[in-house]
């Protein structure tokens, strides 16, 4: 019998040891020689195993002996080793002799615990190996643990750093939004005032205490008027020269589009934006602002900036409407006619230019005499306001004393004056009253053309609204033939001709004003009216007015017979008007004090 094992491991050892022992057994190799042969066979492989390598192990039987060789499986110096146990025939009887049994009995036991121990390695290796896979896995996994962390790390820093990115998004956002919204209503407080001494004012009341703590309007021309030259900083100087913003303090404020300069010698302990205030030309005024704080946001510098640009343009257009509304206001006043007067006629007029835009210039009344001796009354108002209407409205008064000189009814006149202005001006339009007082005929002759209607007051008291169908507006692109209309007029009567911004409102239009009108005409005696026509419409623009923005012109005419004539108009000349005996003369108030035009009604008036 020959077997042989490959030994390079201890498990390998303890395998071959164990077989070896059992082979041994099984051949009836006594207990003790099998122990001297385990215990031989257990040393020399220890030292092969120290040695490392490959070895072999082979074992024989043959001739009643047992042959165990340990040898290198590569050729080398070390011979191999043996070891030979008899293989003797089983003894017939049991040993008696005591130390023999005892060294049986420890053989036995060694034997068994070779066993034994080749159970518990193959155990340990099944053990072992479950333990390297359970290494490696938990290896693995632990491996993967720190790859989850690591990823966990990374995944919170960019979450922490987009948090950060967004919340400082957000605070930049809010603060644009800010700046934007008050961006856009400083804009609209400044450029809905058409006066720039208002708009002045309100820069300060804009910017004081977020964006400046304080803030100076250098106007150029006020300081020119007032004859002072007080001192100026030099970056305000630099500013108004170059047209450029500048920054004056001791550390530059690297803020867009703004130069730095040296701190300055008038406030060298404060830093100074100086923005010129520019227009179309050149800038009309330097805005100096200190900061609220250490020094300005440049986001903040760049809006101060901007809405600097936007106060200029709005001061620039104030100027240019003041400058207009002057010229309009000068030349409406110069056309307003003196009032004539007939033996027992009465007339007294109230003009009231427009407060609030550029509304003047549109309303007109004119009185005068036809060559038959009939006085021709007319209101008129033309569309549009400023300069503009203003000259039209003294082209079509020209145009209509010119045609009234070669005679003609009241809507005849009117016919003609809307030829006129169809031709002159296309695109214009206005409307008209004409009321005809003729001797000797106690009959009113009236046409309209797109005019609020007369109002007329009977002796009686009671009032009528003359509302018989007008004609169209002046100058549309219609022919027509305007009609006249009559009504009674005896002695006592008096006729209102005004124009739409004495009785229109937009909340209510134009016939709750009417009726107003009709109601406060109403209320005067004839003796009222006699004595004092001057004052009664003085006491009609009072109440009328105390409810109106006063956003249009206002023309009012009283047009009064006296109540102590005759039923036919006409008589001496001479009658007492105002006050005053004039033959020619009426009462005029156009209200010239412009100071005295905005403080109350009952103060607009001006000389007779």
């Amino acid at each position: 019998m020959k077997r042989s094992w490959q030994i390079s491991a201890v498990d390998d050892a303890a395998r071959a040891r164990i077989a070896v022992a059992r082979v041994a057994a099984a051949y009836g190799v006594a207990p003790l020689d099998r122990t001297r042969l385990s215990a031989a066979l257990s040393a020399r492989l220890r030292r092969c195993l120290t040695k490392g390598g490959l070895w072999r192990l082979g074992l024989t039987a043959a001739g009643g002996s047992l042959h165990v060789e340990v040898a290198a499986s590569a050729a080398g110096d070390e011979p191999p080793w043996r070891f030979t146990a008899p293989c003797p025939e089983p003894a017939a009887a049991p040993v008696t002799d005591p130390v023999a049994g005892d060294v049986t009995a420890l053989s036995e036991a060694l034997l068994g615990a070779d066993e034994d121990t080749a159970l518990v390695l193959d155990r340990l290796a099944e053990q072992e190996e479950l333990v390297a896979f359970h290494r490696e896995e938990l290896h693995q996994t632990n491996q993967g643990v720190l790859a989850l962390h690591a990823d966990l790390d990374a995944a919170g820093r960019a979450q922490r750093e987009a948090f950060a990115a967004e919340r400082a998004a957000r605070r930049e956002a809010e603060d644009a939004r800010r700046r934007l919204t008050f961006l856009a209503d400083a804009s609209a407080a400044l450029t809905a005032s058409l006066n720039h001494e208002e708009i002045v004012r309100r820069l300060p009341e804009l910017l004081v205490p977020e964006y400046a703590r304080t803030v100076d309007v250098w106007l150029f021309d006020a300081e020119d008027e007032r004859g002072t030259s007080a001192p100026r900083p030099a970056a305000a100087v630099i500013a108004a020269r170059t047209g450029r913003p500048q920054y004056a303090a001791a550390r530059p404020g690297g803020l867009p589009g703004v130069d730095d300069l040296p701190a300055s010698a008038l406030h060298p302990s404060r830093p100074l934006l100086c923005v010129p205030l520019p227009t179309r030309r050149a800038p009309l005024g330097v805005l100096t602002l200190t900061p609220p704080g250490e020094r300005w946001n440049p986001d903040d510098a760049v809006m101060l900036v901007e809405l600097t640009r936007r106060a200029g343009g709005a001061l620039d257009n104030a100027r240019r409407f003041e400058h207009n509304r002057d010229i309009a206001e000068t030349l409406q006043r110069a056309l307003l006619t003196e009032l004539p007067a007939g033996a027992g006629l009465r007339l007294a007029a109230r003009y009231l230019p427009a407060t609030y835009g550029l509304n003047i210039g549109g309303d007109w009344y004119d009185a005068f005499r036809q060559p038959d001796g009939s006085l021709i009354t007319v209101v008129g108002d033309v569309t549009g306001h400023g300069l503009h209407a203003a000259v039209m409205m003294s082209q079509l008064r020209t145009a209509l004393r010119a045609y009234a000189v070669d005679g003609g009814s009241p809507g005849e006149l009117l016919t003609r004056l809307h030829t006129f202005l169809h031709h002159l001006q296309p695109d214009l339009y206005a409307t008209a009253v004409i009321a005809r007082f003729r001797p000797g005929e106690p009959v009113l002759t009236w046409a309209a053309a797109g005019h609020p209607p007369p109002v007329l007051r009977g002796p009686d008291g009671r009032v009528h609204t003359l509302d018989a169908k007008p004609g169209a507006m002046l100058g549309i692109p219609l022919h027509q033939e305007i009609a006249d209309h009559t009504a009674p007029l005896e002695p006592g009567s008096t006729l209102a001709l005004y124009t739409d911004g004495l009785v229109e409102r937009r909340a209510q239009g134009i016939d709750p004003g009417i009726d107003r009108l009709a109601a406060a005409l109403g209320t005067f005696r004839a003796e009222e009216l006699d004595a004092d026509l001057d004052g009664a419409a003085e006491r009609i623009l009072e109440p009328m007015l105390s409810d109106s923005e006063r956003d249009d012109d206002v023309c009012l005419l009283l047009c009064h017979i006296d109540s102590h004539i005759d039923t036919r108009v006409g008589g001496h000349a001479g009658t007492q008007v105002g006050g005053q005996v004039d033959g020619h003369a009426g009462t005029q108030v156009d209200d010239r004090t412009a100071g005295r035009v905005g403080s109350r009604v009952g103060d607009a008036r001006g000389g007779t």
